[in-house]
């Protein structure tokens, strides 16, 4: 949700950053008028009600034959007022409504364009070369590892089992990742699955995604994509201390998405799936420090990719790729040799206020109280095990294990294919 008064004040601004996520522009004039509606129905409400009011303190000194007609113009009243409160709680409730229709504002710099119009920042570490190259899948079976044919008999397409080193592995890279975020100042948690409708509609998630998400209609929940969702509702209406700094909290929870529209693609392996797990960055600060600390989540991020010993890539997310709560995002991407291409490992996100305005997050100045900045990064998902798979694959099938992983998986410096 924006700052009404930003768009009163600045309305091109907001123009431009919705033509620049490729939405529509006609919101803000549709915002305008709503609130020029509401204002108009709350001073008239206000007016008959002052007159209201006048009029019963004029009764109790008038004459009976005054008394009667100021009756009858009280009872007129009444009934205008009435109306008109209605009135300004319908202007109210659709300004509301339409608020929470335009995007966060774009921030400047944000490259334009779409899904493919990114911006290379720099690329890291060096590509394997591989005389014989093996994806995730095979080198997953190989190891025993990976089961995505007894995954889709017990739930269907796009579930798995990760079995024997398979969930060692992603144990330790989660494990890591965790252990990263602790020594950064991260409070650890382990966040519900299941959210209300006021918390996933107040992060940004029920909008044009909204079908990627799984709903529990019997209780009226939702399942989260990501912990993001829980962390940010974590201290929704309330005012909190950023005296001392951002608050910086790790979430680790399971995540479900329906991959809605994603039909044939990534289908083989453990790329896009339906169910995963992640450890995920979120923090509360002020405005004008969230940039600053956006940077900080990134440097995060890289430092992981650095302990993972993978090559990637970092790029500046365009406008019209960008989701409605982001003002800006940067992805890491770790190299694929199976598909030559980069693979999206992590994401990180500046909201700024936009979340905690919805969500009612807010911090006490000198003048009153006002909304924080949220930002989120991923720190570790289930994905990081294809990139892991490929890039440390050895010749006879085996996969080397980094050193930050090592004490996590019992010493092993290779993971080894089992005998059929």
């Amino acid at each position: 949700m924006l700052d009404l008064r930003l768009i009163r004040e600045n309305p091109d601004r907001v123009r431009a950053s919705q033509r620049a996520r490729g939405e529509s522009e006609a919101v803000v004039d549709d915002i305008l008028a709503a609130d020029e509606s509401r204002r108009s129905s709350l001073a008239e409400f206000e007016r008959l009600r002052a007159e209201q009011k006048s009029l019963g303190k004029l009764i109790p000194k008038a004459s009976p034959e005054e008394k009667q007609e100021l009756l009858a113009r009280t009872r007129d009243l009444a009934a205008a007022v009435k109306s008109a409160e209605a009135a300004a709680g319908e202007a109210q409730a659709r300004l509301d409504e339409l608020a929470r229709v335009p995007s966060n504002i774009v921030l400047d710099g944000v490259p334009a364009g779409g899904e493919a119009d990114y911006v290379v920042l720099r690329e890291m570490g060096e590509k394997p070369a591989l005389e014989r190259v093996r994806d995730h899948l095979e080198l997953g079976e190989g190891l025993r590892a990976i089961d995505t044919e007894r995954g889709a008999k017990v739930s269907g397409s796009r579930f798995y089992f990760l079995t024997g080193v398979g969930a060692q592995l992603e144990l330790a890279v989660l494990n890591h990742g965790m252990a990263t975020a602790a020594a950064a100042g991260f409070t650890p948690v382990i966040t519900p699955t299941l959210v209300r409708p006021e918390i996933m509609q107040g992060t940004g998630f029920l909008g044009a995604h909204a079908d990627e998400i799984y709903r529990v209609d019997a209780d009226d929940l939702y399942l989260v994509g990501t912990s993001e969702v829980a962390l940010a509702g974590y201290h929704a209406d309330e005012i909190i201390d950023l005296d001392g700094g951002p608050l910086r909290y790790a979430g680790w929870s399971a995540c479900y998405r329906r991959e809605a529209g994603s039909y044939g693609k990534d289908t083989r392996g453990i790329i896009r799936v339906h169910q995963f797990h992640k450890v995920e960055m979120f923090s509360y600060c002020r405005e004008e420090d969230a940039a600053d600390e956006h940077a900080r989540l990134l440097g995060w991020e890289e430092q992981m990719l650095g302990d993972m010993e993978l090559p990637y890539r970092v790029i500046d997310v365009a406008a019209g790729d960008l989701g409605s709560s982001a003002a800006r995002k940067f992805d890491c991407e770790a190299w694929l040799p199976s598909q030559e291409r980069y693979l999206e490992l992590t994401s990180t996100s500046n909201c700024t206020t936009f979340q905690a305005r919805r969500l009612g997050v807010r911090e006490r100045t000198e003048t009153g109280t006002r909304p924080v900045a949220t930002l989120n990064g991923t720190l570790a998902t289930t994905r990081w095990l294809v990139a892991l798979l490929e890039n440390h694959q050895q010749p006879d099938g085996s996969v080397y294990v980094p050193k930050a992983l090592q004490p996590f998986l019992g010493g092993r410096e290779l993971l080894e294919p089992v005998a059929t």
